[in-house]
């Protein structure tokens, strides 16, 4: 496996790791987020739920490259979806932005793990 492989398994790992567990104890940012765009706290634990078996999946893919880019697709979609959320709240193209680079990097790790 590459070092940028690795790298952005890592990295993506620990990002959807922070956000996940954050969603997860329903800290007040993330209360006040998924308020935002229209969510019960119990729909933002469980995409947080989610955030943290994919961030596993990642590390885990380190290991078996199909965990790994099951996780990648899934993050993804979770990705793509929270810009659409955002979108669909009225917010602003720039709050999209941070979802859109992570699911872009999660896409790169994709093409990574297929290639090779």
């Amino acid at each position: 496996m590459s070092t940028p492989t690795i790298v952005l398994a890592v990295l993506l790992a620990a990002i959807f790791l922070l956000l996940g567990a954050a969603k997860l104890a329903a800290v007040p940012a993330m209360r006040q987020a998924a308020a935002h765009v229209g969510m019960t706290t119990a729909h933002y634990r469980l995409l947080g739920a989610l955030e943290v078996v994919a961030a596993a999946g990642l590390l885990a893919g380190l290991r078996i490259t199909a965990l790994g880019a099951a996780a990648a697709a899934g993050l993804i979609l979770l990705m793509a979806g929270a810009v659409v959320v955002h979108l669909r709240s009225g917010d602003p193209a720039a709050r999209c932005l941070p979802a859109a680079v992570v699911g872009a990097l999660a896409a790169a790790h994709l093409v990574l793990l297929a290639g090779g």
